[in-house]
Order: structure tokens, then sequence, then C-alpha cells
């Protein structure tokens, strides 16, 4: 097992004028399960890729260990890489696609055996051992894909978007095994998706990139709580935090004639307004007449829980919906004139 250190690294393709990964700086503890997550280009594939030396650094450096493995070739990395497409060869079996890379290493057949059958029982893959890929279902085929990886023994795994082709059901259930088995082997593993939903559930620290520049690094609940930036706020959370710019007045924020109190610190470093951040979970319907008229749009009913999406008094300037997410058994009714007060 091992460390994995990004320092200063950047990646910038012939012919770009921006970097696709640009100084990123990440400390990878031994056993960690870090997740990469952000939108499409961000850079999240080109920084697994440069671990994996499939992608030039081209400034900068990257270790594993102790080992500075920038200008090193793949097959000296001591790394396994798990791809979207699962990448088997169809005309082998299980075991054989299993093992393959260890046959190519020169390891004695009983060691392969052995160490595919330890892998297979695992993954849950042991009567599926003698079929070939054709005959297995697409989270059949991931499974043998992570134990080709696991046979290898490496110091570090690399998972590039490995549910993307797995239906809604099979994803939840395979990002679970996943997360298990890493915590069962202990190795240091570095997973890139764009689901950032994949990766609160699944890592003991995320990566949020954005136009290759790492904008937080940090614990699923301290970003989720405490984001650096807008875009963290935006991005992280599912449906998005509302993000509104409000005017400061009396010691807080306004919304409509409600003035909800802020830290004097924080308005100490702030204008006539500031962007403010409102879960959808931390806010209620109400008939007191206490809280923040808003007229609803659309009503989306999930059974537990109902997003209810409108426009709020003193958020015109927004460009997206308000949402709310509330009680399913008792949801609001499209076009009616609620009112919403923050939780707590």
């Amino acid at each position: 097992m091992a460390t994995v250190t990004y320092e200063n690294a950047s990646r910038v393709y012939p012919g770009a004028t921006t970097p696709s990964v640009d100084k990123l700086n990440i400390e990878i503890e031994d056993g960690e399960f870090l997740v990469f997550v952000g939108p499409s280009g961000c850079g999240k594939s080109t920084s697994l890729r440069m671990l994996a030396g499939l992608e030039e650094v081209n400034s900068g450096r990257i270790l594993i260990g102790d080992r500075d493995v920038t200008s090193l070739p793949p097959k000296d990395r001591d790394v396994a890489m798990v791809f979207q497409n699962y990448a088997l060869y169809p005309h082998m079996t299980v075991a054989d696609n299993m093992g393959f890379a260890l046959k190519i290493a020169g390891t004695p057949k009983d060691e392969i055996r052995k160490r595919v059958e330890e892998a297979a029982k695992i993954l849950d893959l042991t009567a599926f051992l003698d079929r070939k890929p054709k005959a297995l279902s697409g989270g059949q085929r991931q499974r043998v894909a992570m134990g080709r990886a696991i046979v290898r023994q490496p110091q570090v795994f690399l998972m590039d978007e490995p549910l993307s082709n797995l239906d809604a059901k099979l994803r939840v259930q395979t990002r679970t095994q996943i997360a298990s088995l890493q915590r069962r082997l202990g190795v240091t593993t570095v997973y890139v998706t764009h689901d950032q939903v994949e990766a609160m559930t699944m890592g003991d620290r995320v990566a949020v990139l954005k136009d290759g520049e790492l904008q937080q690094c940090d614990a699923p609940r301290r970003m989720y709580d405490h984001p650096d930036n807008v875009f963290v706020a935006g991005f992280i959370g599912s449906p998005a935090m509302n993000l509104m710019t409000l005017p400061v007045a009396d010691g807080g924020v306004k919304f409509g004639s409600v003035t909800h109190p802020v830290d004097a610190d924080v308005l100490s470093n702030t204008g006539d307004t500031i962007i403010a951040g409102v879960r959808p979970e931390d806010v209620e319907l109400d008939d007191s007449g206490r809280g923040l008229p808003v007229e609803i749009d659309v009503v989306e009913e999930l059974g537990a829980d109902a997003y209810i999406y409108g426009s709020v008094e003193g958020a015109a300037d927004t460009d997206k919906p308000f949402v709310a997410r509330v009680d399913g058994r008792t949801p609001a009714k499209e076009g009616r004139h609620d009112l919403l007060h923050a939780q707590g």
C-alpha cells in the first residue's frame, strides 16, 4: 500500500492554450478512498490518467509512496486500473481474464489460480469462472474487471467512471460493494465520477475540479456543510443548493419581507449584497405567515419526499427556480402561495 501525491502537476494538451489540469496539489493517505468529481471537461479523468502514466505530466510531479513516478511507464507504477467499458477479452473465460496480467508477468500457474479464486470469492464470482464475458450481466462484467485489478495486488487502485454503463439500481448496489471492498482490502483508491451522489457516498474525501483547477478537497460531510466557494456549494448536493444574491440589512440578509440573521464576521467582508445559499431540505412549508412567500410552479412527488420548484420574493435575479424538499405525503399544490422558513 502507498500514499499518492500530486505536486503542482499540470497537463497541457498539444495545441491547447489552457491546461486541462492546472497545478494540482493533493496528498492521498495510505488506504484512503479519494474521489475526483466535477462537470464534463473539468480534468478529473486526465488527473487519473496522469497518475496511471497514460497522460504526460508537463510540469510538476506525481509520487506513489516515496517514489517519483512522473516519468515511469504505466507497467512500472504498480497501479491497477478499472475502466468504464470493462475492457475484457471476449474469447477468454472469466478466470483467464482475471489472471491474464499475472500470466504475462510470468507468475506460476498455481499462484495465478490461487489469487483468481481468492478474488472470485471476494466478488462472488466463483460460479462464473468458466464463463465468457458474453454470458455475464453488466454488473458481473464490472466485477470481473475489478477482480482483474485485485489479483495484481497493486499499491493503488484507479477507477475511471466504472459504474456509468450500469442501470440506476445496479449502480447503487455496485457502488456499495466497491466501497465495502475497498475498506476491506485497505488499498489506496482514486476514483473518478461525474455523479456527485456517488462521490459523496463512496469517498473518504472528495476532490472537486472545475476547468482543471482544484476547488476543494475535503470529507463529504464537511464539503456539504462548509463549501469553500459558490461553485462547490452549487455542485455538491441533489437537488443543488439554492443560490441567490440578496441585500444586506439589519445584521442579516433580506428575503423579501423577512430578514435572516447572518454572523457579523461574514457581513463585515461584504458590500450591500451577499450570495446566500439555502439547501432544499433546510426549508419547510409554513402557514403561520412568518416565512417567505413562494409561487410554486411544479411539484415532483417521489414518495417519501416531494420537490417543489418556484420563485420567491426578493430573488428575481436568479435564473434557476427555488427548490425545496418537503414531506411527500402532504405536498403543496402548484400555483399556491405557501410560505417557507429556514429550519432551526
